[in-house]
């Protein structure tokens, strides 16, 4: 049956009101500006998909990032003590007493400084930073960071040092004390 151009014109009119009541349209209209609903969802969704993969990685380069730069702190004091040791004949007593102005470290705590060489046992026992095998870490001096916890002990061993920035072996090591 062949439709005259009358009863099309109809059927289409018939079919738009339609559409146009239901809310729906059959193509793309050419005018549509903005995103629905489900894309915006969607969009959403990956994005945060992908933030909850990348944020253990960007943690960890942040966390690295401090740890060098306490461990390069902690090599340039240790150079001006022993400069200071040269000059005078003697390890400062204080941190204060080096004309290095940074006094604390990226997690906002002060470096913590021991003098050991020329010191009794006595006056040092307990604040000796020793490791695994309770052996000295160094002879001259302890200078250190107690790390992201803030806390601290002396043996490496105790859960409390292990995020600790440490120099030891008389300054041959400077690192987070786990890798020592």
């Amino acid at each position: 049956m062949i439709k005259s151009t009358s009863e099309i014109r109809e059927e289409n009119k018939f079919y738009s009101s339609f559409v146009l009541s239901c809310g729906y349209t059959l193509t793309k209209s050419k005018n549509r500006k903005g995103f629905t609903l489900v894309e915006v969802l969607l969009i959403v969704a990956i994005l945060g998909t992908l933030l909850v993969v990348a944020m253990p990685g960007f943690q960890r380069m942040f966390d690295r990032a401090k740890i060098s730069q306490i461990s390069s702190d902690i090599a340039v004091m240790g150079n001006k003590i022993t400069d200071h040791f040269i000059d005078y004949g003697q390890y400062p007593e204080t941190l204060e007493e080096l004309d290095h102005p940074k006094r604390y470290d990226s997690y906002g705590f002060a470096y913590e400084y021991l003098v050991i060489f020329g010191k009794k046992k006595s006056d040092i026992s307990g604040k000796w930073r020793k490791d695994r095998f309770l052996v000295p870490l160094n002879y001259d001096f302890d200078l250190y960071s107690v790390g992201k916890d803030g806390k601290t002990s002396a043996p490496l061993t105790a859960k409390a040092s292990y995020d600790d920035i440490i120099r030891a072996n008389n300054g041959r090591f400077i690192d987070i004390a786990t890798k020592y």
